[in-house]
C-alpha cells in the first residue's frame, strides 16, 4: 500500500511539473583557459544539453536563429587569434521555417576561441553568447561570462587558469531583485512612482498556468496513434481475424473465467509487440537522430518514397507482405508452448500477418511521432495503436453476444484501404515540400502544393461516390450513406484549400503546406502588428488611455512565434482583440541593439551584464514573469499586475480567444 501511494505522489509531481511558467535551464556550460604554448593559447566552452534541446553553431546565414560568438569587454595583455571555433558532432538540417540549412549540436557542444597572450600579465572579460531551442520553444539569447587573468609568457604551460562555471541562474517566486539602480520607475501625471519592473510571480502562479505543452503533446500522439489502430482494424488483413479469434478463446475452454483471461493476454499481448516495437525504434536512432532525420534533406526524399510506394500498394498496385515463412515458424512454435506463451506467440503471428495493412499505418505514424524529438513519442504513439488494434478482441470474449452485431466483411474494406492510400499520398507531399525548399527546385511551391493536395482530395470524394474503381474493388455501385457524407467532407475540403492558390493562410493546412513567403502571388494581407516595442513607454500608453496591455515575448529567430502569429493571430476574433481591446507590447529578446550603455544588474547572488536591448527584454521576463522561453504571452492592467495565467505554444484559437477575453473580463471588475 505504501509502495501505491508512493507512485501516486510520484504522478501527481509529473502532472503538476511544467504547469506553470518556469525557468527553463536545458544547457550548461563549463569554461577554461588553456596554455598550448608560449604563443598559442584557447579559450574552451564545453556544454551539456538536455535531451531534446539543441544549441546553434557559429556563423549560421543571416535571418537565421542566434549563432554562437565570443564577445570581448576588456582585452589586456592578449589578442585574439581568429573567430569562434565549433567542435564535436554538428549536425546540419534543413529548417523549411526560416528556408536554409542549420547547424547545431544536440546532448554535448564544444567551442573553441583561439587567444594569444602578448604581455607579461593578462587579463580577458567577455562572454560567449548562444541560441538553444527545442520544437516548442526557444530561449533568448543566453551569454556565458567569463574572466581570466594571470602571468603572461613567462608562465609555465601547465600552470593554466581555470575559469569560473557560468549558468543561467533561477528566479525563485519570491525573489526581489534591485531593479531600481538598473531601470527607473517611470512618473506618472499625478507624480506617483509606478513599478512596472515588479515580479509578479506570486499573482501568475495563483491563476494558474497553462497546461505543459509537452503533456499536450504526449497526448496528441496517443490519439494519432489510437486512431490510427482504430483504422488498422477495418483492414481486410484485422477485420475478418477478429471473430475467428474471439470464438478459439470462447471454445478452448469451458471455463468461460479462463476464456477472459486468454483474451486479456492476448490483448496485453497485442500491446506489449507494438509498445516494444516503439521502444526499440527510439533505443536503436535516439530521440534526438529521430528528429534530425525528420528534418533532413535526403531522409525526406526516402520518407516521401516510402509513403507513395505505401499509396500505390494500398490502391492495389501490390501487396506488402512479409515472408510467410515468419508467421508459420511462429505458428507452429505457438503450438509447442505453454498456454500464456502460446497465446503471447499468437498475437505476434496476428501482427506478422497483418502487416500489409498495418505496416503502412505504422510507417506514417512512427514518421510523424519522429518530428516530436520526444525520447517517449514512438512508444506512446505505439500504444495508442495497440490499444485500439486489442480493445475489440478483448471486449469480444466479455460480451461475446456483440460478434452478432458486427459488420461482415467484405468490398468495403478494400475501401478503407484506398482511402488510406489517398491519405498516405497526401501526406507524401509533405515530407517532398522540405526537400523542395531545401533544394531550390521550386516546383513544389505552396500553390503548386495546394493544387495537389486540391486535386487528391477532389479524387478521393469522387471515389468514394463510386465514379472510380480500383483492383480490389467489388462492381457494387450503390453508396452507402456513410460512404456519401465522407465524400461530402472530401470534397468540400477539397473546395475549402481552393482559396489559397491566392494566398488564404488556410489554418486547417498551415502545418503541412509549403510558407506562404514561396507564394508567387497573393491577395492576403491581414497581419497584426504591435504598438510598441518597448516596455516603458507602452505601459505608460496605457496608463494614459486606461486599457489593459499584451505583452508578448518573442525572438527573430523564435520559430513558433512566427506560426502563432499566422495561425492565430489572423483570425478574425483574435485580430480584432489585440488591435482594439489590448496595448500590445512586443519585445524581442534577441535584439541585437546596443543599450546606451551596459547596466551591471545582480540576479540571485550573480552579477550580469546587460548589453543589449534584448537583453534588457530577457531580464524583464525572467525576473518579473519567472520565465525565460519563447513564445510568452501575458495580460497585465496598466499597472503591471497579471490579468491571466499566461500563454505558451498552442494553436487552439478558442483557447487564445479564451485567454483573451478573460483578461478583458478581469480588468474590467478591477
Amino acid at each position: 500500500m505504501k509502495n501505491l501511494y508512493a507512485w501516486l505522489l510520484l504522478l501527481l509531481l509529473v502532472l503538476t511539473t511544467g504547469a506553470t511558467a518556469q525557468i527553463l535551464e536545458p544547457v550548461k556550460f563549463k569554461s577554461e583557459f588553456i596554455r598550448i604554448s608560449d604563443t598559442e593559447d584557447e579559450i574552451i566552452f564545453t556544454a551539456l544539453i538536455a535531451p531534446g534541446w539543441h544549441v546553434y553553431s557559429t556563423d549560421l546565414p543571416e535571418g537565421g536563429p542566434v549563432s554562437a560568438t565570443f564577445n570581448v569587454d576588456l582585452l589586456e595583455g592578449a589578442e585574439l587569434t581568429g573567430k569562434l571555433l565549433p567542435r564535436g558532432n554538428e549536425v546540419t538540417a534543413f529548417n523549411k521555417v526560416f528556408e536554409m540549412e542549420l547547424r547545431y549540436f544536440e546532448n554535448a557542444a564544444v567551442f573553441v576561441q583561439p587567444v594569444r597572450i602578448t604581455g607579461p600579465a593578462y587579463r580577458i572579460e567577455g562572454y560567449l553568447e548562444y541560441g538553444a531551442c527545442d520544437n516548442e520553444s526557444c530561449l533568448p539569447p543566453t551569454k556565458v561570462e567569463v574572466t581570466f587573468e594571470g602571468k603572461g609568457v613567462e608562465r609555465p604551460a601547465e600552470e593554466a587558469e581555470t575559469a569560473l562555471q557560468s549558468e543561467v541562474t533561477p528566479v525563485t517566486p519570491g525573489n526581489k531583485l534591485p531593479l531600481e539602480p538598473v531601470f527607473n520607475r517611470p512618473q506618472v501625471s499625478r507624480g506617483e512612482p509606478v513599478d512596472w519592473w515588479e515580479p509578479v510571480i506570486g499573482e501568475l502562479h495563483a491563476l494558474g498556468e497553462t497546461t505543459s505543452t509537452a503533456y499536450r503533446t504526449w497526448i496528441y500522439i496517443f490519439l494519432i496513434g489510437l486512431a490510427g489502430g482504430f483504422l488498422a482494424l477495418f483492414t481486410p488483413c484485422v477485420w475478418p481475424v477478429i471473430p475467428l479469434t474471439v470464438s478459439f478463446f470462447l471454445k478452448r475452454s469451458k471455463d468461460k473465467k479462463k476464456g477472459i483471461r486468454d483474451a486479456w493476454t492476448y490483448g496485453i499481448s497485442i500491446v506489449i509487440i507494438y509498445v516494444t516495437l516503439g521502444i526499440a525504434i527510439t533505443a536503436i536512432f535516439g530521440a534526438s537522430a529521430l528528429n534530425a532525420l525528420s528534418t533532413n534533406v535526403i531522409f525526406n526524399i526516402f520518407f516521401f518514397l516510402m509513403l507513395l510506394v505505401f499509396a500505390i500498394s494500398f490502391f492495389g498496385a501490390f501487396d506488402i507482405r512479409l515472408p510467410s515463412s515468419w508467421s508459420s515458424a511462429v505458428d507452429n512454435k505457438a503450438e509447442q508452448t505453454g498456454r500464456m506463451l502460446s497465446i503471447f506467440l499468437m498475437a505476434f503471428t496476428l501482427a506478422l500477418v497483418s502487416f500489409s495493412c498495418t505496416g503502412p499505418i505504422i510507417g506514417f505514424l512512427l514518421v510523424e511521432v519522429s518530428t516530436t524529438g520526444s525520447i517517449v513519442a514512438p512508444a506512446i504513439g505505439m500504444l495508442g495503436f495497440a490499444v485500439a488494434l486489442a480493445l475489440p478482441f478483448t471486449l469480444l470474449v466479455l460480451f461475446p453476444s456483440w460478434l452478432k452485431t458486427m459488420p461482415k466483411s467484405g468490398g468495403w474494406m478494400n475501401v478503407v484501404k484506398v482511402v488510406l492510400g489517398f491519405l498516405e499520398l497526401a501526406f507524401a507531399l509533405k515530407f517532398l515540400s522540405v526537400a523542395d525548399l531545401a533544394y531550390g527546385w521550386s516546383i513544389l511551391d505552396r500553390e503548386t502544393f495546394l493544387a495537389l493536395w486540391i486535386v487528391i482530395f477532389a479524387l478521393l470524394g469522387i471515389y468514394l461516390l463510386g465514379k472510380i474503381k480500383f483492383p480490389h474493388d467489388d462492381m457494387d455501385t450503390r453508396v452507402s450513406v456513410p460512404r456519401f457524407f465522407m465524400a461530402l467532407i472530401s470534397l468540400a475540403f477539397a473546395v475549402y484549400m481552393v482559396p489559397g492558390l491566392w494566398g488564404a493562410p488556410l489554418k486547417a493546412v498551415s502545418a503541412f503546406a509549403p510558407p506562404l513567403s514561396t507564394q508567387d502571388f497573393s491577395l492576403y494581407e491581414n497581419e497584426v502588428h504591435a504598438k510598441f516595442n518597448d516596455y516603458d513607454r507602452g505601459m505608460e500608453y496605457a496608463r494614459q488611455h486606461r486599457k489593459p496591455v499584451m505583452i508578448d515575448f518573442t525572438g527573430y529567430g523564435c520559430v513558433n512565434c512566427r506560426k502563432m502569429e499566422l495561425a492565430v493571430w489572423t483570425d478574425d476574433k483574435v485580430r480584432d482583440i489585440l488591435n482594439n481591446e489590448y496595448v500590445l507590447i512586443t519585445l524581442y529578446v534577441d535584439n541585437k541593439e546596443l543599450l546606451p550603455e551596459p547596466v551591471k544588474i545582480e540576479e540571485n547572488g550573480t552579477q550580469r551584464t546587460l548589453r543589449t536591448v534584448g537583453d534588457k527584454w530577457s531580464y524583464l521576463q525572467r525576473v518579473k514573469f519567472g520565465a525565460n522561453a519563447q513564445p510568452f504571452y501575458v495580460l497585465v492592467d496598466n499597472e503591471g499586475k497579471p490579468l491571466n495565467r499566461s500563454h505558451a505554444y498552442d494553436e487552439n484559437i478558442n483557447k487564445y480567444v479564451d485567454f483573451l477575453q478573460t483578461g478583458l473580463k478581469n480588468y474590467e471588475n478591477r
